[in-house]
């Protein structure tokens, strides 16, 4: 009978990525507009920072981060202090949608690489589906920002609370309605995310369940 795999500590755990993820969104609904945008930022580079690391990304993905997240926090500061609104974050939020969209892949090749399938794989899989739609979320808030139009139409731009609303429902396919881009990048990207969030739920995500051993089986037992 073969040890089972030790646990991470926490700080190296997707446990942490997790924790934040839901920080990033509990931020992000509690603030109003004018103060949220840098805050959130800061901390959803954080946590991509975090997930590059556990995920044992390649050096120069987790350089380019570094660079990003400096630069990221001065333009949050200066945001935060002079209340500037508009197209002068789109810029970042762009370069953050392109590590958000990076993270995922990370997570899952470190995912497929682990010798074994347990709660820490299970974990790490549920962070990267949560990451697909922090990434779309922020790519909506990027094509809000530098777009010419209203992203939602009438009902306006929209605030960062809406866009990871909108986002996840759209993963979800839940569908309410009461939130629709009014053209394109955004229809694009929603249908993108649609078809992204339900294929890597079923695929990813139910693979790893279904591959996870019973405690019988992980105790050296056989299946009762």
């Amino acid at each position: 009978m073969t040890d089972s795999p030790r646990e991470p500590s926490f700080t190296r755990s997707y446990a942490l990525v997790l924790l934040l993820v839901v920080a990033t969104y509990v931020i992000s609904v509690s603030l109003t507009e004018s103060r949220a945008a840098p805050i959130v930022l800061t901390v959803q580079l954080a946590t991509v920072w975090f997930a590059l690391r556990i995920a044992e990304a390649r050096r120069v993905i987790r350089r380019l981060a570094d660079i990003v997240l400096c630069v990221a926090a001065v333009v949050a500061i200066g945001g935060y202090f002079l209340h500037k609104e508009g197209g002068e974050l789109g810029g970042i939020f762009i370069a953050s949608c392109v590590l958000y969209l990076i993270a995922p892949f990370a997570v899952v090749r470190h995912l497929i690489f682990r010798r074994a399938v347990d709660r820490e794989t299970l974990i790490g899989a549920i962070t990267a589906y949560l990451l697909i739609g922090m990434f779309f979320a922020f790519a909506y808030k990027a094509a809000s920002e530098l777009g010419s139009v209203p992203f939602y139409g009438s009902a306006g731009g929209g605030t960062l609370s809406q866009d990871l609303f909108f986002s996840f429902v759209t993963m979800t396919t839940v569908g309410y309605g009461n939130l629709v881009p009014a053209a394109n990048p955004g229809q694009t990207l929603a249908i993108a995310e649609a078809v992204t969030g339900q294929l890597f739920l079923i695929v990813a995500v139910g693979k790893v369940i279904s591959s996870m051993p019973f405690r019988g089986q992980r105790e050296g037992g056989e299946k009762p």
